[in-house]
């Protein structure tokens, strides 16, 4: 099952409500409720308190406050909040943990050229 947006709209997946399939989105989507498949979004991809995800996230930006489980591919920037639980494997050019985030996994740092006040010497 594959859920298709229209890309102006935020989509919300209330708390209490699960999809089994896969969310593929022109804009952005935020998640409260359980996912269990790949997200794919163009834009933002926000995993509220009760948001909780088993699958991998491709988008441009994402915030986690919620449960994540899976593969993160996130080409701007993600965000674990504070709230957050995440175990995974993450590709992103530019990563903020806050206090109490829990990241279990690894992560690459790709675009090292994109990375704001980060330059690597590779003598």
């Amino acid at each position: 099952m594959a859920v298709m947006a229209d890309p102006g709209a935020t989509n919300q997946l209330r708390s209490g409500t699960t999809i089994n399939g896969n969310i593929d989105s022109e804009g952005d989507v935020r998640i409260e409720g359980t996912v269990k498949g790949n997200i794919k979004v163009k834009g933002k991809v926000i995993i509220g308190n009760t948001g909780k995800v088993t699958g991998d996230i491709t988008c441009a930006f994402c915030d986690i406050s919620g449960t994540v489980t899976g593969k993160l591919n996130i080409d701007k920037s993600l965000t674990l909040k504070s709230s957050a639980v995440y175990n995974g494997e993450i590709t992103t050019p530019k990563l903020i943990i806050e206090p109490g985030a829990v990241f279990n996994g690894s992560c690459k740092m790709n675009n090292e050229a994109d990375a704001e006040g980060f330059k690597i010497d590779k003598k």
